[in-house]
């Protein structure tokens, strides 16, 4: 069922495209061969997203990318940085900036330090005030006033996205050691239920990082903002498969429950998407990939934000949806 935004214009509007996991090879499979998925042709369907952002009667205020730009399978051929040069390339057309979130896949390529030092890292586009501790990938930015977006950093704890030196990595192998005992960690601990989450390529948001987002909130409470956070992985068990969950998710959620800012949560990384509106009418939106879209399809939205509402206009498999802002929100 197509909708269309309201006829008054939006404050703003931005683009939304996540899990291109691009690679110049040939087609494959998911990990449990339930899937297919189409290497070389997403980044066909990039360049589809990025014509199309900028041929919209409003330009796109930025563009979101959500993460695993580039797949994994890329390293065992030597083509890391050459499928990256080749995405970026594609997303040179844009008619916007791009704010990039990072992914497991982004860490399967390169290491911390070599993201923080590329053109993945787009923190330079954040608002300087409330800087992060360490180095994790987090920042935040008004795109128009009353407005904040925080992207989160998904894999500061993590076995993929930390060094084994590191105490983060250490946190990361415990929370492991307790929960998953298969001698392939990409493999869950169990069949069904949220201790599925405990398997490598997800990883959880240090302490630091918490209290990180707790005062960016706060300021946005402070000065009546209304607030979209961000992150590769998604935090509502109710907004995708329980094998894609961050997790310390419901850490997460209780800091986002306790703010009067925060309207929507946006992630990545579960390919089918998903959806849920909270009891307290905070949307949990996980847009479906661009990996496993065939290539007659599309997988991309534009976000049309109104003082009360935002609108998703999706294309191809991403779902038309109407987010108004819950009740207790600012303004």
């Amino acid at each position: 069922h197509a909708m269309e935004p309201c006829a008054e214009p939006p404050l703003f509007t931005f683009g939304v495209i996540a899990d291109v996991q691009y690679a110049d090879i040939d087609d494959g499979a998911n990990y449990t061969r339930t899937r297919a998925r189409y290497y070389r042709n997403s980044v066909r369907l990039l360049r589809r997203a990025c014509r199309a952002w900028s041929e919209e009667d409003v330009r796109p205020r930025f563009v979101l990318q959500l993460g695993d730009v580039i797949d994994g399978h890329n390293v065992k051929h030597g083509a890391s940085e050459r499928a990256l040069e080749t995405v970026l390339r594609e997303l040179d057309g844009c008619p916007a900036e791009v704010h990039h979130v990072w992914g497991n896949h982004e860490f399967y390529n390169f290491s911390r330090d070599a993201l923080l030092a590329s053109a993945l890292n787009s923190a330079r586009l954040g608002d300087g005030r409330l800087a992060p501790p360490g180095d994790m990938y987090v920042y935040h930015f008004s795109p128009a006033p009353c407005f904040r977006l925080v992207v989160l950093d998904a894999y500061d704890v993590s076995i993929i996205g930390r060094d084994e030196t590191s105490e983060k990595y250490e946190e990361a192998a415990s929370i492991m050691k307790e929960h998953n005992s298969n001698p392939d960690l990409n493999h869950p601990p169990v069949t069904h239920g949220l201790e599925q989450r405990f398997v490598k390529f997800n990883g959880g948001f240090s302490q630091d990082q918490l209290q990180w987002l707790d005062e960016v909130l706060s300021l946005a409470d402070t000065n009546q903002e209304k607030v979209i956070v961000v992150s590769h992985l998604p935090v509502h068990p109710s907004s995708t498969d329980p094998i894609c969950l961050a997790w310390n998710h419901s850490t997460v959620l209780s800091i986002l429950h306790s703010h009067s800012c925060v309207v929507c949560f946006i992630a990545g990384h579960d390919h089918d998407g998903g959806y849920h509106q909270d009891e307290l009418g905070l949307h949990y939106l996980t847009l479906e990939g661009v990996i496993e879209t065939p290539p007659h399809s599309d997988a991309y939205g534009t976000v049309y934000v109104y003082k009360d509402h935002m609108f998703l206009k999706g294309r191809g498999r991403i779902e038309d949806r109407v987010l108004r802002y819950p009740d207790h929100v600012n303004g």
